[in-house]
Formats: structure tokens, sequence, C-alpha cells
């Protein structure tokens, strides 16, 4: 049997604001793949990699995927004696309001999709019908 509704509720609430600050030992990383039991590679700014532990609270609440950022806790990482190196306390939901706030890392920048361009050149036809035009001689 899953959770509590109220505890879902109050745990997908709080993911949504950014805190006002981060604390000493908390960083903003970027998940890179799930490598099971409740383990995620992730991603720092500096592009160090580490495994980070998700607790309980958030198991079958919120989901992570690929490219999604979190905050991290790495208070305890010299304590432990395996290769993890911190624990999720956050789970980044509303990216937007995120960017926003001023402990936002500066090398997870937001790239732009670029618009294609509508020049003179001609459009690719790879994986279109041919025109009517073309005749087959």
């Amino acid at each position: 049997m899953g959770p509590p509704r109220r505890r879902v509720l109050a745990t997908a609430q709080e993911t949504l604001t950014p805190p006002d600050e981060l604390l000493n030992t908390h960083m903003i990383v970027r998940a890179i793949k799930a490598t099971g039991n409740n383990i995620y590679l992730i991603e720092t700014p500096s592009k160090d990699q580490m495994l980070v532990e998700l607790p309980a609270r958030f198991r079958s609440t919120i989901w992570i995927k690929r490219g999604s950022y979190l905050v991290i806790d790495t208070k305890d990482s010299e304590e432990r004696d395996n290769k993890i190196g911190g624990e999720i306390i956050n789970i980044v939901r509303d990216e937007k309001a995120w960017r926003k706030a001023p402990f936002w890392p500066k090398e997870f920048v937001k790239h732009p999709v670029a618009a294609p361009e509508s020049d003179d050149e001609e459009e690719s036809r790879v994986g279109k019908m041919p025109s009517s035009d073309e005749s087959d001689a």
C-alpha cells in the first residue's frame, strides 16, 4: 500500500518552491542516471560525478528522471564507509522559479532552442514525399 495522500501532497508542495538560501553542505546537482536501489549517479556543477541516496520520504512519491536537478546534502559523506557521497534533500520541480534564486549554479545554464532559419536555402526533404512537380522520366 502506498503512502498516505496527505504525506504525498506535503512532499510535493515542499519541492515546488526554492528555499531562501542553501547551507554550505547543500549543493544543486543534475541527475545522470538511476543505478538502482534508490541510488542515483549525479553530476556536480564542477563536472564531478558521485552517487547519492534517495531518502524514504521521496520514494514512490516523486520520480527523478535523467537531467533533473536535485539538492543534495554532503554533510555525512565523510562518516560513511561506502561510495555514497550524499543524500537527496530536495527535488527541483519548478525549474523556472529555482533558476531565479541567487544560489543557482552558473554552470547549469539553460540553452535556448534555436528556431529554424528561414533563409533562401533549400529546405531539407529527408523523410518527405517527393513533390508533385517532379516527374518520373
